[in-house]
């Protein structure tokens, strides 16, 4: 299998570290969200929605450290490693359970 050159530049563990971080800002995002919300005295109904985003923005964030941790340290890179197999059941519930 070739390599790109910019796959070369950024190994898998900075592209997952960058998703990380993308998916952090936009958590952070919908908090600030929810404070406005809250200093501007939005309908509760309204202040839910905000909140019931954070929840899935954060759950997401989790189900990604989950997996990232799960391919990278358990099925790639591990001295004692795990059936691939095993490691994509093991993702799928991880991310119905986050759902």
């Amino acid at each position: 299998m070739v390599q790109r050159k910019e796959d070369a530049a950024n190994p898998p563990q900075d592209r997952e570290k960058v998703k990380l971080l993308q998916r952090l800002r936009k958590v952070r995002g919908q908090l600030d969200a929810v404070e406005r919300s809250l200093n501007g005295e939005a309908d509760c109904g309204d202040q839910l929605m905000l909140l019931a985003a954070v929840r899935g923005g954060v759950n997401a964030l989790m189900a990604e450290v989950l997996e990232t941790h799960i391919r990278f340290h358990l099925v790639d890179g591990a001295k004692e490693q795990i059936a691939p197999e095993l490691a994509e059941d093991l993702i799928d519930l991880v991310h119905a359970y986050l759902k």
